[in-house]
């Protein structure tokens, strides 16, 4: 779907949503539930936690939705919200455990030919996955945050920029600490990129 036509049937739903339909604002959280729960769970690292963020940053959408100008997109406006209540409950719980390797629904894994089934091979793939996901969890939550948004939900930078309300060249220099952080911290761990 081109991004016009999907930017001008958002706004459409958005209005009938403003309306007050609950139909429309569910077509709004199924576009976006999957989003929203990868986002929590990269950031406060807990299944449980993660999908009772997601659910209670919907809600706060449909409740505040009136704040959301005509015309502007629906996803960085509920970004900011989801984010504001992740980093608050970090806060709240000083959450700085390690998080477990996120599997989601169609993901694709890729590796070498005739190693799916080998056991030491498949120990190897999950160990190096946990090492990166503990390395994360070790990241500074802004830093978190943008490998999240660039690395896992394959935003460009224009996107996390509009997404966390700063300009591209900020996105690229926290980008730029986070990888380098991210690096030095799998090497301590005896893991090579």
């Amino acid at each position: 779907m081109d991004t016009a036509r999907f930017a001008d049937e958002e706004a459409a739903i958005l209005q009938r949503c403003r309306q007050g339909s609950r139909e429309a604002f569910e077509a709004v959280v199924h576009r976006y539930m999957k989003d929203a729960y990868r986002i929590a769970l990269g950031l406060v690292g807990n299944h449980d936690d993660a999908l009772e963020l997601s659910q209670e940053a919907f809600y706060r959408a449909w409740r505040h939705l009136r704040l959301l100008e005509p015309g502007r997109r629906f996803f960085p406006w509920f970004y900011q919200i989801l984010r504001n209540l992740c980093f608050s409950f970090l806060r709240r719980r000083r959450l700085r455990h390690t998080v477990p390797l996120p599997t989601y629904e169609g993901q694709e894994v890729t590796g070498a030919d005739g190693d799916w089934f080998d056991p030491d091979a498949l120990t190897e793939r999950d160990e190096q996955k946990q090492a990166v996901w503990r390395a994360i969890g070790k990241l500074k939550p802004k830093h978190r945050e943008v490998i999240i948004l660039r690395h896992f939900q394959n935003l460009t930078y224009e996107q996390i920029a509009q997404a966390m309300f700063c300009n591209k060249g900020t996105v690229m220099s926290r980008l730029y600490h986070a990888r380098r952080q991210l690096k030095e911290l799998l090497e301590k761990g005896g893991l090579e990129l």
